[in-house]
């Protein structure tokens, strides 16, 4: 027995290797990371929108108290580490704008409803939901809405959580507010990816099995955000200069894209793990002379099975090779 047969054996008994591996490998099969590009892209579209929006609304409500003006706007930067400092930066005095107000709600609702059918569309194909089950341009995108109000509530609680560490820092106990903040900006999180999850997924999947993504989403964002923060001060400190407006928005690209795969990614753990589609065959994706696993089997179906343009229309799938490789050899 080769060296590849030996730790193909080697992951199909141990679930601890052959989980993750089936989570990429069906991660690749789906096109990730192209689902998670398409996020981006609209996630981008709707930032600076939100901001222009965010910055004309403290001009109207708290033109009077400069100094919690520039706190919120603070903390609301906060949630992208790697640009956020950047952004700061160059926004000046703030004034409230009714054209700034009118084009930021346009740009913010075509930017959120843009990533909430492109978070659709990352699920419906995950979890192999036929086009015909889809839901149709205009239910998508009232479902998008509900997506878009919970997204700002989060942003809304998570950026009153984040004012909390400057505020307690006046007060000598710093240090262990912070920690309770974080704790419980990963809990609110968790329960917006799991909301999100069910709502988007144009599949009745019940809570539980959607927890285990919802989790490590809600945890993987977080210490993306807090990771990123420490980078900044520690690493890109006064390097603003040098790289100007080229490293906000490469940063910026990059910090909304990991954020993406991670959605994507966690959503793949949840459909690996409600349909046990593992282990898969180690050289699956390499070489179409191999034995598949009845794992290999279930994922092939299904992802015929999604391109299913009718009711009516009716696909079945057959492999040359019968019976299934032993998933144990």
């Amino acid at each position: 027995m080769d060296v590849t047969a030996r730790l193909d054996g080697f992951q199909r008994r141990h679930t601890w290797v052959g989980f993750p591996l089936a989570v990429i490998y069906k991660f690749v099969d789906d096109q990730g990371g192209y689902l998670a590009a398409l996020i981006t892209y609209y996630g981008f579209v709707s930032l600076f929108p939100g901001l222009l929006l965010l910055i004309s609304v403290l001009g109207y409500t708290l033109q009077s108290n400069l100094a919690l003006q520039q706190a919120l706007l603070g903390s609301a930067l906060q949630q992208f580490p790697v640009i956020g400092p950047q952004l700061q930066q160059n926004v000046g005095s703030i004034h409230g704008s009714g054209l700034g107000v009118i084009l930021g709600i346009l740009g913010a609702v075509y930017g959120g409803l843009g990533v909430s059918v492109a978070i659709q569309t990352a699920l419906n194909r995950v979890w192999a939901v036929p086009r015909y089950a889809r839901p149709d341009p205009v239910v998508s995108r009232l479902r998008g809405m509900v997506l878009f109000v919970l997204l700002g509530a989060v942003v809304l609680m998570t950026t009153g959580l984040a004012a909390v560490g400057p505020v307690a820092a006046g007060y000598g106990w710093d240090a262990g507010v912070r920690i309770a903040a974080i704790a419980v900006a990963m809990i609110v999180n968790v329960g917006a990816f799991l909301v999100g999850f069910r709502v988007l997924t144009a599949r009745d999947v019940p809570l539980a099995v959607l927890m285990p993504g919802a989790i490590g989403a809600g945890v993987a964002v977080q210490v993306l955000q807090t990771g990123g923060a420490l980078f900044v001060s520690h690493v890109l400190s006064g390097a603003s200069q040098i790289y100007g407006v080229f490293g906000l928005v490469l940063g910026l690209l990059a910090y909304l894209y990991l954020q993406a795969v991670i959605v994507v990614f966690c959503a793949e753990i949840n459909v690996v793990r409600a349909r046990r589609l593992w282990p898969r065959n180690l050289l699956t994706p390499f070489s179409n002379d191999i034995e598949l696993t009845a794992a290999d089997r279930a994922s092939y179906r299904s992802y015929v099975d999604s391109e299913r343009f009718k009711p009516s229309q009716q696909v079945q799938t057959t492999f040359d090779h019968q019976p299934a490789a032993n998933d144990k050899p």
